[in-house]
C-alpha cells in the first residue's frame, strides 16, 4: 500500500507533466500550499528560471493578513503574483496546481491571479 505522500507526489508529477506537455512555451504558475502559508511562482521552464514569485510570508502581504493559511491570504498572494508577473512582461501562464485539488485556497489564488490580469 502506498503512503499518502507517495500518492500526492504521483498526482503532482502527473499534473506537472500534463502542464509541461501542453504549455506551448508559456510559463507556469506553480502553487505550493503548506499548513501555515501559501506560495506562488511563475516559472519559465525553457530557461529554468523563476520570473515572479509571491507568498504569504512577504512583508507587504503579511501586513494585510491575520493568518497566512486561509482563503484571504491566498487571494492576496494571487493578486501580488499577478502584479509582479505583469511587471516582468508575462501576460499568459499555465496553472500548475501540483497535487492539490482546485478548491479552497488554490482556487482562491487562481481566481485572484485572473482578476489581477493573468490569463490561463
Amino acid at each position: 500500500m502506498k503512503t499518502t505522500k507517495q500518492l500526492f507526489n504521483r498526482r503532482a508529477q502527473r499534473t506537472r507533466g500534463n502542464v509541461k506537455k501542453n504549455n506551448s512555451g508559456r510559463p507556469r504558475l506553480a502553487v505550493f500550499r503548506s499548513g501555515k502559508h501559501i506560495y506562488a511562482q511563475v516559472i519559465d521552464d525553457v530557461s529554468g528560471s523563476t520570473v515572479a514569485a509571491a507568498s504569504s510570508i512577504d512583508k507587504d502581504v503579511r501586513a494585510k493578513l491575520k493568518n497566512g493559511a486561509n482563503v484571504d491570504a491566498a487571494t492576496e498572494v494571487g493578486k501580488v503574483v499577478a502584479e509582479r508577473a505583469k511587471k516582468a512582461g508575462v501576460e499568459t501562464v499555465v496553472f500548475d496546481r501540483g497535487g492539490y485539488l482546485y478548491h479552497g485556497r488554490v482556487k482562491a489564488l487562481a481566481e485572484a491571479a485572473r482578476e489581477g490580469g493573468l490569463s490561463f
